[in-house]
């Protein structure tokens, strides 16, 4: 059995952060990750995406971002369990008893719950078809730009992630976007620039029509669309990408006795602790008056939740909140030289 202060559930921009806050204020973490990888959604979902909405950095990628949270917690020395979940937890003596899918047992004071809106998988193709491409040629998130350079791609969707994309690649990618509605939901300067492309002919667009069927033996040939009237075309395509959004799945956290509430856990906002004692919920799992589902509004909740931790792993301790320019502990434990 592992003994920690706190279990992080959640290894997105969120939890990192938390555990950052965690490791400067003394305490010991471990993180627990259903993904094989660090970063979440936001790695998962959009690495080669711009962010523009972090402090202090004008513009950023989900890589990028990750890859820094990833270095500011190494002097830590925390603990990843990825390609894991945590399945049962119960209290014991003021303590918390979780177990995870592979079967590693953990004993703490406090679990900050951080896994973004539960495990996800995106809404995929009703076509039977595609199953035979996906992970290939049939994609629901894009992990490296470079494999479409000079591709013929096919992108549905009507939303900012389907905009985005298609209007990155048509840069050095032969792109037609698909969407089953003749209006997009996408942010309007989006929409106003994919105008532009499409008189521009540099990609074209296909309102009122939705996939068919997927062509091709060992590799995809093309893609056939419809629309109401039954009419349909075929697109020739190397690659088909699909943004419909995510399919999300709270999973076993319905078990654990929590206030869910519409797949969000209501919190206080003096710490972001739920209904039961010693457990915290942070970003988009969380909610409270005012929410805002950003990353920047999770790192303050991550904050705040460290310090709400600290009074459950060291009770016979006061909490002193100390600058981490002044502080000669926090130095110490940055590994930061005089």
């Amino acid at each position: 059995m592992i003994d920690t202060d706190v279990l992080i559930v959640g290894a997105g921009p969120t939890g990192l952060f938390c555990a950052h806050q965690l490791g400067i204020i003394g305490l010991k973490c471990e993180i627990v990750d259903n993904l094989d990888k660090i970063g979440g959604q936001c790695i998962e979902l959009y690495p080669d995406k711009p962010i523009y909405d972090i402090p202090a950095i004008p513009e950023c990628t989900g890589e990028e971002l990750t890859n820094n949270l990833i270095e500011q917690i190494k002097p830590f020395n925390f603990n990843f369990h990825l390609s894991d979940r945590v399945q049962e937890m119960k209290n014991e003596n003021e303590k918390w008893i979780v177990k995870t899918l592979k079967g590693k047992e953990f004993l703490t004071p406090n679990i900050v719950i951080a896994g973004g809106v539960g495990s996800f998988e995106p809404r995929k193709f009703p076509t039977k078809n595609c199953e035979k491409f996906e992970g290939k040629s049939i994609l629901y998130s894009i992990k490296d730009k470079s494999i479409f350079k000079n591709k013929k791609v096919v992108i549905f969707g009507g939303g900012d992630s389907a905009l985005d994309w298609a209007i990155e690649l048509s840069n050095n990618s032969k792109i037609s976007l698909v969407h089953r509605r003749d209006e997009f939901r996408g942010a309007p300067a989006s929409v106003e620039r994919l105008k532009e492309l499409q008189n521009e002919k540099k990609l074209d667009v296909f309102t009122g029509y939705s996939i068919k069927d997927v062509i091709g033996n060992s590799s995809l040939e093309s893609v056939e669309i419809k629309n109401e009237e039954g009419q349909s075309k075929k697109i020739n395509a190397d690659y088909v990408l699909g943004f419909f959004g995510l399919i999300m799945q709270l999973g076993p956290i319905l078990d654990w006795g929590l206030n869910v509430d519409k797949k969000t856990i209501p919190v206080n906002t003096e710490n972001f602790e739920t209904n039961k004692k010693g457990i915290f919920a942070i970003g988009d799992i969380c909610y409270y008056p005012g929410k805002l589902k950003l990353i920047l509004s999770g790192f303050h909740e991550g904050a705040l939740a460290a310090r709400g931790c600290f009074k459950y792993a060291r009770p016979d301790e006061k909490y002193r909140f100390e600058f981490t320019t002044s502080s000669k502990n926090v130095k110490d434990r940055l590994g930061v030289k005089e």
